[in-house]
C-alpha cells in the first residue's frame, strides 16, 4: 500500500485535477499535492465520516509553481470506515473527491517511538502547600502572643483588683511566647 496519495494539479489546464478515485489507507498518510504548471491554492476536506478517525495537518494550502507539497492525513482512530476526501482548486473552479477506505485496526501499522527519558525515574514537583507552623518566621507569633499577654493581664486586674497576680500572669503568657519562640527558631 502506498504510505502517499498523489494529486496532480495543473497537468492539463489551469486548475485541473487529476486523482485517484479510491485510496485505502492502512494509517497517517500524506497528500502529495504535484503542481505541474502555475501556483495555485488548494482546499482539501474530510466527510464526516473520515473525520471521525482523521483529521488534516491544515486544509488550505499554497503550491507553488512546479513544485510539490505534502499534507498530512492523521489517522487517530480505528476502521474500518469509508469516507470521502475532497480536494478544491481555482477558489471552487474545480472539485474531486476521492474515495478513501480505513480499515479495520488502521493505526496498527503506525510507528510508537518512545523516547528514551521515559524509561529514567521522573523527580517528583514541589508541592505548593500552604506553609506550615514551621515555614512562619516568629514575629508575627510573637506580636500576636504579645497581645494575648496584655489581655490576659487587663482581665486579671479586672477580675483580681491584684497588681501583683496581674504581673504573674503576664510573666507566665511571657515565658510561654518565649518558649515558643525558641522551639520554632531551632526547627
Amino acid at each position: 500500500m502506498p504510505d502517499s496519495l498523489p494529486v496532480h494539479l495543473n497537468r492539463t489546464d489551469i486548475h485541473s485535477l487529476d486523482v485517484p478515485k479510491e485510496f485505502d489507507a492502512t494509517g497517517s498518510f500524506d497528500v502529495q499535492l504535484v503542481n505541474h504548471g502555475e501556483a495555485l491554492h488548494v482546499h482539501l476536506h474530510l466527510s464526516d465520516s473520515l473525520s471521525s478517525v482523521a483529521s488534516l495537518d491544515a486544509t488550505n494550502h499554497h503550491v507553488r509553481a512546479e513544485t510539490d507539497r505534502l499534507a498530512r492525513v492523521t489517522v487517530d482512530g480505528d476502521g474500518p470506515v469509508r469516507g470521502k476526501l475532497k480536494v478544491v482548486t481555482g477558489y471552487g473552479a474545480e472539485t474531486r473527491y476521492i474515495d478513501i477506505y480505513i480499515p479495520e485496526g488502521g493505526t496498527e501499522n503506525e510507528p510508537v517511538i518512545v523516547d528514551e527519558e521515559l524509561s529514567k525515574p521522573q523527580p517528583k514537583p514541589a508541592t505548593d502547600s500552604e506553609p506550615s507552623l514551621e515555614d512562619l518566621s516568629a514575629g508575627p507569633i510573637l506580636a500576636a502572643g504579645g497581645f494575648t499577654a496584655l489581655i490576659a493581664g487587663l482581665i486579671t486586674l479586672v477580675l483580681t483588683e491584684s497588681v501583683l497576680l496581674t504581673v504573674a500572669a503576664v510573666f507566665a503568657v511571657a515565658i510561654v511566647l518565649g518558649l515558643l519562640s525558641v522551639t520554632l527558631r531551632s526547627s
